[in-house]
């Protein structure tokens, strides 16, 4: 669904239009300065296409736009597009056919494995925010060997299986040593309703809506991917390789805007629900369920100690070799593994939050 533009108070627009004069006056001053042929950055339109439905960690897109950051940058996102899952987004982003996207940074090395270009600019998950999940009352999750004999929910496709394949594979549990049941988006009646005795999902989005409606606090066993071997980056900014290379100053400015946004989410989880709730009208009510999504990722994936030495959305080399390692040690790559350096360009993020 395309995003829907947001009315803003005349004081609020009239301060934004006269800081956004100003960055665009710097900003082409620079690009005729620069090398020939580069983009005018003050009047620079670009789309950004979302992993799946909107949910608290798309907050950054939507609070750089309500607040003026892309303005401010010299950006203007025409259209935020909600998806259908990482995989149709990743290819939507290498195609060209969006700038700028948002997808589970495992489904990125895959996907570039299969010779899509994209690369991620910013990890915005440094976990993975994906688990498996199971009543209470029927199963508990201490480890992955609990899962021995159980009917597990798993759809045959996109992040939730590239991370079941490869966490189940990290602990030596093999396949054959639980039922697998075919499901389809969303999971969460397969649980409620006895189909299944364990799903995969995500803390950050599925999690605070399946508590809910399994009767709240303490209904729920949780194993997070992260405590059980699974070594891997969430989800993150990506672009793609043109984009990176034709666009540097586009790229940076709407990566500096976008981590700008996060910094407001991450401080402000309350403020951010609010603006996705009122950003189309089928989420108007949905502001409580934003904020306990985000509240979970700031709990539990968005810092670490990357982000707390190189700021928010940091990316290390180590990290994401361990995510290729993993991904490729358990035969969750379609091609070759990628060269690590080929998936992440780090220098976005680094610049902004370096002040350069």
């Amino acid at each position: 669904m395309p995003y829907t533009a947001y009315h803003r108070s005349p004081i609020r627009s009239v301060l934004r239009a006269s800081t956004a004069m100003a960055a665009s006056a710097l900003l082409l001053a620079a690009a005729a300065c620069g090398a020939d042929g580069a983009e005018d950055q003050g009047s620079t339109t670009v789309t950004v296409q979302l992993d799946y439905q909107l949910r608290g960690n798309h907050g950054m897109f939507h609070v750089a736009q309500e607040e003026g950051y892309f303005e401010d940058a010299g950006i203007e996102v025409e259209e935020i597009t909600t998806g259908s899952g990482s995989p149709d987004a990743l290819r939507t982003v290498g195609k060209g056919q969006a700038d700028f996207g948002f997808a589970d940074l495992p489904s990125l090395v895959t996907a570039r494995s299969q010779g899509v270009p994209v690369q991620a600019l910013a990890a915005v998950n440094q976990v993975s925010p994906l688990g498996m999940c199971t009543l209470e009352d029927n199963v508990q999750l201490s480890s992955v060997t609990d899962l021995r004999g159980l009917k597990i929910g798993v759809h045959p496709a996109g992040s939730t299986y590239i991370f079941y394949e490869a966490m189940m594979a990290a602990n030596d549990l093999g396949r054959d040593q639980v039922e697998e049941v075919t499901v389809t988006p969303p999971y969460e009646n397969y649980l409620l309703e006895g189909q299944v005795d364990a799903v995969i999902c995500y803390v950050d989005a599925e999690v605070p809506l399946l508590r809910q409606h399994a009767g709240g606090e303490g209904s729920l066993s949780v194993l997070l991917g992260a405590d059980a071997g699974y070594d891997a980056y969430g989800s993150g900014l990506t672009t793609n390789d043109d984009m990176i290379e034709q666009n540097p100053e586009t790229v940076q400015a709407f990566t500096d805007a976008y981590l700008k946004a996060f910094e407001y989410v991450a401080d402000h989880p309350d403020e951010t629900a609010e603006i996705l709730a009122a950003s189309a009208p089928e989420q108007s009510d949905n502001a409580a369920l934003f904020q306990k999504q985000l509240q979970a990722d700031i709990d539990q994936t968005f810092t670490s100690p990357a982000t707390e030495e190189n700021g928010l959305g940091a990316m290390e080399q180590q990290r994401w070799q361990a995510t290729v390692d993993i991904l490729a040690e358990q035969d969750a790559l379609k091609g070759q593994a990628p060269p690590v350096e080929e998936v992440y360009d780090p220098s976005f993020q680094e610049s902004y939050h370096s002040g350069s």
